[in-house]
């Protein structure tokens, strides 16, 4: 399969997703309208060479990924808060004041729960292995047993939040997401079918790269275990570390998307099984988001040195939508 480098994720009934600085996030309202909202990100980096520096790249991206991801959601999420409060005929409308307080809560209430996601997936693994230093001499095995510790608490939050759903349908679109990408890059035209008959599973999806993290913090962990007595200097050795551990596993995340060999493909093998459980088979409906997504970003038929008389061999379905912009100007 030939790598596009399309990105993306799944959104609240939507689809982002990214080519280069461009992105679409594309959302199902309930009353079926598909709207479409087409933007540039540049990213955080100051200068654009950055993202050409091994491992050092892979920290930006990291952020940037957090960045446009909530982003993305908040974009989504505010559409259907907008329906909730047309119906509530009575609501009293905010000020420009606690509306700016209300995205602040927001903010803070978001980059709290980055802090508590790492706080649970760094610092807690860490705290339940050190029970096991007065039985256990070996920083190999301490590293490991720290590594399968949050190993399993990622696979059991993820398999945990899947009975919600939302959550359900969230991985549902996650699904068609992927099976979009798969389409165009193994050559397929990109319509309903031949996206329907692809598979849900990415090299490059964010639960790989997740499992990659999981396994690059067992290494680092063996070397600060070796090194590193003092317990708390440990716990903020990892944290410290944390960029250059994202960094690292980018670069891992990004060589099996890129190369296809024996290695690659046993490397890339547990995060894929991981991604039975983030990713489900998606609805027709849902498959078209993720078309109309990929078509705003990216021109998959120069990709694939398609011509435009192609068209003709293949079934293609009109995918009727409004751009948020228009949406907007209408109001």
């Amino acid at each position: 399969m030939k790598p596009s480098h399309v990105g993306g994720q799944a959104v609240m009934e939507g689809i982002m997703m990214k080519h280069k600085e461009k992105y679409a996030v594309v959302v199902r309202k309930t009353n079926n309208e598909i709207i479409v909202d087409v933007k540039e990100y540049p990213g955080i980096a100051p200068w654009k060479k950055i993202y050409q520096i091994p491992f050092i790249r892979g920290m930006f991206a990291f952020v940037d990924a957090l960045v446009l991801g909530l982003r993305t959601l908040n974009f989504s999420a505010n559409f259907f808060q907008e329906e909730e409060k047309e119906e509530e005929k009575e609501e009293v409308p905010l000020t420009a004041a606690q509306e700016k307080r209300e995205k602040l809560l927001q903010n803070m209430v978001m980059f709290l729960g980055v802090v508590l996601a790492l706080g649970l997936f760094m610092v807690v693994p860490f705290l339940f292995s050190s029970f096991f230093r007065n039985h256990i001499q070996s920083n190999v095995l301490l590293a490991i047993i720290e590594g399968m510790i949050r190993l399993g608490i990622l696979i059991g939050y993820i398999s945990l939040v899947s009975n919600l759903s939302y959550i359900r349908r969230t991985y549902m679109y996650h699904g068609a997401e992927h099976k979009c990408i798969n389409c165009i890059e193994q050559g397929w035209f990109l319509n309903l079918e031949n996206v329907r008959n692809s598979s849900k599973e990415h090299k490059r999806c964010g639960t790989s790269f997740l499992f990659f993290v999981v396994v690059v913090s067992i290494v680092f962990g063996f070397v600060i275990n070796f090194f590193v007595e003092l317990q708390i200097l440990r716990v903020a050795i990892r944290l410290l570390l944390l960029p250059l551990i994202a960094g690292t596993s980018y670069e891992m995340i990004r060589l099996v998307g890129q190369k296809d060999n024996g290695l690659v493909n046993l490397l890339s093998k547990p995060g894929m099984l991981m991604q039975k459980i983030t990713t489900k088979e998606p609805e027709d409906g849902m498959i078209q988001v993720a078309i109309v997504a990929l078509e705003e970003v990216f021109d998959w038929r120069k990709f694939q040195g398609r011509k435009f008389d192609d068209l003709t061999d293949e079934s293609r379905e009109e995918i009727p939508y409004i751009r948020y912009a228009d949406k907007i100007e209408d109001r």
